[in-house]
């Protein structure tokens, strides 16, 4: 049995935990550079939490330049167990409508410009997502949310898309009509994957700001009707944060789905030929198998 703390990744609108007892931003260093910005530590319901600002406060990182490597080490190097991306979405499906929320069960990987693994020349390794976020935090997540009085969907398909720019009419149709995805946002790749390397359990809550550009009825995507959604949205968001340490309780045992032994066979590489350079930048994510 380990002690639970909960990392929140707070998207666009997000920028802050509102209650925590002995809040304190820290500084932390990684072998992967700098995170996104300070990290918001303190304890909640006497269960530890760190925040982390995905864009930074002021919001100056854009979607491809986020440091997520440094993000992910950062929280694990904090001592984080479970983690929950919160990010502003668009959505493909009409009854997702701006202001629900959606629990994100898959994700298809459309980013390019971005590193998305931990390891490489040296220490090479797989780890499965083919389910890429951890049911019993998500249920956490969906309990929260109803008792909040947010409208929830659980499952749903993230389209990940490079960005910065928003979609196409043709993409945003292709996306939604032959891709079957539901929902589209710019953060949650390589987040996920990352987060899985790093043997964290991960869930994503996908805050929806618009319809993308494929509704016939409200156009192009515009950041000044995003903005006026967020806002609503943050707050909600807030709400549901504020509910999670009691459903996830101070006592952790290990993930029933395995997150937490994400690396138990995947690292490929014999020990004799492992690059010790690589080895002490993974001292965090993977100390546990190396």
């Amino acid at each position: 049995m380990t002690q639970t703390k909960i990392a929140i990744i707070g998207g666009s609108g997000i920028y802050d935990i509102d209650g925590l007892e002995n809040a304190d931003w820290v500084t932390v260093e990684t072998p992967w550079g700098d995170p996104s910005d300070q990290i918001l530590t303190g304890t909640l319901d006497g269960v530890e939490m760190v925040f982390l600002p995905r864009h930074g406060r002021g919001h100056v990182h854009s979607p491809t330049e986020i440091p997520y490597r440094a993000n992910i080490d950062a929280l694990k190097r904090l001592g984080a167990t479970d983690v929950i991306s919160v990010s502003a979405c668009g959505s493909f499906r009409e009854q997702m409508a701006p202001g629900d929320f959606v629990i994100v069960d898959q994700f298809i990987d459309r980013t390019f410009a971005r590193e998305k693994s931990f390891f490489g020349t040296g220490c090479v390794a797989h780890v499965s997502v083919a389910h890429p976020t951890c049911p019993r935090l998500s249920d956490a997540c969906e309990t929260a949310g109803k008792a909040a009085g947010i409208t929830i969907h659980r499952g749903g398909t993230y389209l990940a898309m490079e960005g910065p720019q928003f979609s196409s009419l043709a993409e945003s149709k292709m996306y939604r009509e032959q891709w079957g995805c539901d929902v589209i946002g710019m953060t949650n790749m390589p987040e996920a994957k990352l987060a899985r390397e790093a043997e964290l359990c991960f869930a994503s809550i996908a805050m929806v700001t618009d319809y993308d550009s494929w509704h016939p009825d409200h156009g192009e995507v515009d950041v000044t009707s995003i903005i006026a959604t967020l806002t609503g949205n943050a707050e909600k968001g807030r709400a549901l944060v504020k509910g999670l340490p009691k459903l996830l309780g101070q006592d952790r045992a290990p993930c029933p789905h395995g997150c937490d032994r994400a690396l138990e066979y995947a690292i490929l590489t014999a020990p004799e030929k492992r690059d010790p350079a690589l080895l002490a930048k993974l001292d965090a994510v993977a100390g546990r198998v190396l």
